[in-house]
């Protein structure tokens, strides 16, 4: 029989993947409590929904004004947390389907589009480095988090639906590679998390039917305030600025680099040992180059396993 205090110390870790439900493009995301502890051998099983209104989601560096798009993304994925040199680490894999509609203007043409389809998976490995030792789940029972430090990096492969007749898409027709480093501080019931990283592509040799796209880095800085309000329940403020980015086509350099920032609430509810809910919100604050559109989401998991 599982001690009611481990029970509750998983709780308190619910938030591992939920953030996994993607919330648009890399550099936009806003994922609280990523390198956060949990017990080692627990399977996640997550399904998600997000919709996207306003300017292009998928790609904010895209050559085209005056968007007006509608997403609603579908979301599943798996993560599951193992030992990794006496740390905590886990591995994810997130399978996105959407459904785009809109309007925009492209070289001083009105454009229309309206398709469903896979996006681009993405795997991810996180790793702890420090303070967060790989426990199990009686031992997590006594865990107290205090400064952690961890690493990650996300891959993206170029799976998604894409035609090169258009310029809006599901898909991105190019690799994603996103190191990532995050650095976490508990002060009793908060937590101040920050996690800086950078997001590299490789080039689109079918953009436009056969033209070459290549974008720079994009470096993003991410932070967040989490409030503990219990043992089911906790919440945060989240906030991210993202920059760079600028693209080329055919070797001709746009004005398109990227400065944008986002704000957003997600609020995480724990309904049982095995279930728990997600609600999360951002919206645009600053924008340079794409964007700037408002999002709403819902996030549900479960798990097993480890002694759960």
């Amino acid at each position: 029989m599982k001690s009611a205090t481990a029970v509750r110390a998983l709780v308190l870790a619910v938030s591992l993947v939920l953030s996994l439900c993607g919330r648009g493009v890399s550099a936009q995301e806003l994922e609280p409590r990523s390198y956060v502890n949990t017990p080692i051998g627990v399977n996640f099983l997550l399904a998600g929904y997000a919709y996207q209104t306003g300017d292009v989601a998928t790609d904010p560096a895209l050559p085209i004004e005056d968007a007006k798009v509608h997403i609603h993304s579908a979301v599943l994925a798996y993560a599951r947390s193992f030992e990794l040199f006496g740390t905590s680490a886990k591995a994810d894999v997130i399978v996105p389907y959407g459904w785009l509609d809109g309007t925009a203007t492209f070289l001083g043409a009105p454009e229309a589009r309206k398709v469903d389809g896979f996006a681009d998976p993405r795997f991810r490995l996180s790793v702890n480095l420090y303070g967060a030792p790989a426990l199990t789940l009686e031992q997590f029972a006594s865990y107290e988090q205090d400064f952690l430090v961890g690493v990650s990096v996300q891959v993206a492969p170029p799976l998604g639906q894409y035609d090169d007749r258009r310029v809006v898409n599901i898909g991105t027709n190019r690799w994603l590679f996103k190191p990532e480093l995050g650095v976490s501080k508990a002060f009793g019931p908060f937590t101040v998390e920050v996690a800086p990283s950078v997001t590299v592509f490789t080039a689109n040799d079918d953009f436009l039917k056969g033209r070459r796209r290549e974008q720079d880095p994009v470096y993003a800085v991410q932070g967040h305030l989490i409030y503990r309000f219990g043992t089911p329940l906790w919440g945060s403020i989240d906030g991210t600025y993202y920059g760079g980015g600028r693209t080329s086509i055919d070797g001709v350099a746009g004005d398109d680099r990227q400065s944008n920032a986002r704000v957003g609430a997600t609020l995480a509810l724990s309904v049982s040992r095995r279930h728990s809910i997600k609600l999360y919100a951002s919206k645009a604050v600053a924008t340079r180059v794409g964007g700037d559109f408002d999002l709403l989401g819902l996030a549900l998991q479960y798990r097993w396993g480890g002694g759960l």
